[in-house]
């Protein structure tokens, strides 16, 4: 509504009072019509003509509140996805910095189930075999190329003392050559200084087996007319009174023959090595059926009893045909003699 004004330029009260006393009275009437229509709503109780009338409105009004929502759920869904990318570097730091201490987290869980399945075998070769033994980890290895050696963590404060064998869940790995108060140092079966008696398992022919420069082992003293096949398991004899009868050593994996040979060339993968594991078992004692019968040292002296025959034999083979040799030098000496006796 236009405002009036004088001539001076200043807006008429009047006009002003005029209307500010014709919004008073509508907004009267307002208040008035709906106190009216709230009461009438009351009295209808759910039927009458406001409700058939509000029913009415809502029924006609529905399509375009429909449309409108239609229209305006894109731009909501915009909306979250723009909320979304611009979300603050803080909250991304966070979820990155919980990311990896689940995945730490996870990490040190498999650590600590390899090292729970690791000790399980352990303890079922100890009870397998009723083992007298104490467990101890592997702390160093050799570091140079002459000698296969550990370190591990136990000495003589826990009763350790040297010759003692050490073995790891698939069998032993060699035994112990010095001892301080804190550490020992095993040699491991594979050095070349290593010597083991052993036999074989299915035909129990006995043997050594011992260690070499390349970390190769091999099975010797095994002679020709005995019986041993590759794969053919090879356990500890237990003579000599320091392992255990029958724990496990190594497979089979080549037998070779020489012509006029009296024993196999065999060659034996190890079932344990100390690279594969971290924890190990060192035998204290032997228990009396762990240690060699009484028929197995009587069946052992007499293949050594062959074994010295047979050398002897073969030396004095050598003899007779270097005195053969000799006779025959001899006699053509003397030939050459009379001959030039005779010119």
């Amino acid at each position: 509504m236009p405002l009036l004004t004088s001539g001076t330029g200043r807006i008429d009260s009047r006009a002003m009072r005029k209307d500010e006393g014709t919004g008073g009275k509508l907004c009267v009437v307002l208040l008035a019509i709906s106190l009216v229509l709230f009461t009438m709503s009351c009295r209808e109780s759910g039927s009458g003509p406001l409700t058939a009338a509000r029913s009415a409105f809502t029924t006609v009004t529905s399509p375009v509140r429909y449309l409108g929502y239609a229209v305006t759920t894109p731009f909501r869904s915009l909306g979250n996805v723009l909320h979304n990318i611009t979300a603050d570097e803080q909250t991304l730091s966070d979820l990155e910095a919980a990311n990896a201490e689940l995945e730490a987290r996870n990490a040190e869980l498999e650590e600590y189930e390899l090292t729970a399945e690791r000790l399980q075998d352990l303890l079922d070769l100890k009870s397998s075999y009723n083992l007298q033994s104490t467990g101890a980890r592997i702390i160093s290895s050799s570091s140079d190329s002459w000698t296969s050696t550990v370190v591990i963590d136990k000495g003589t404060s826990s009763g350790l003392a040297v010759g003692m064998p050490v073995t790891g869940p698939g069998g032993v790995i060699g035994q112990i050559m010095e001892v301080s108060a804190t550490t020992a140092t095993v040699r491991l079966i594979t050095d070349e200084s290593s010597s083991v008696s052993a036999m074989v398992q299915s035909s129990r022919a006995q043997g050594m087996l011992e260690g070499s420069a390349d970390g190769t082992l091999h099975l010797t003293l095994i002679k020709t007319d005995q019986e041993v096949e590759v794969d053919d398991i090879i356990v500890t004899s237990g003579l000599g009174g320091v392992f255990p009868k029958g724990l496990p050593l190594g497979r089979v994996t080549s037998v070779d023959k020489a012509d006029g040979a009296l024993y196999y060339t065999i060659t034996v993968e190890p079932f344990s090595t100390a690279e594969s594991y971290e924890e190990v078992l060192v035998i204290t004692a032997l228990n009396e059926d762990q240690q060699a019968t009484a028929d197995d040292i009587a069946e052992a002296d007499e293949q050594e009893e062959t074994i010295t025959s047979d050398d002897d034999s073969s030396s004095t083979d050598d003899e007779d045909a270097d005195d053969t040799e000799s006779d025959d030098d001899t006699d053509a000496t003397a030939g050459t003699d009379e001959a030039d006796g005779a010119e």
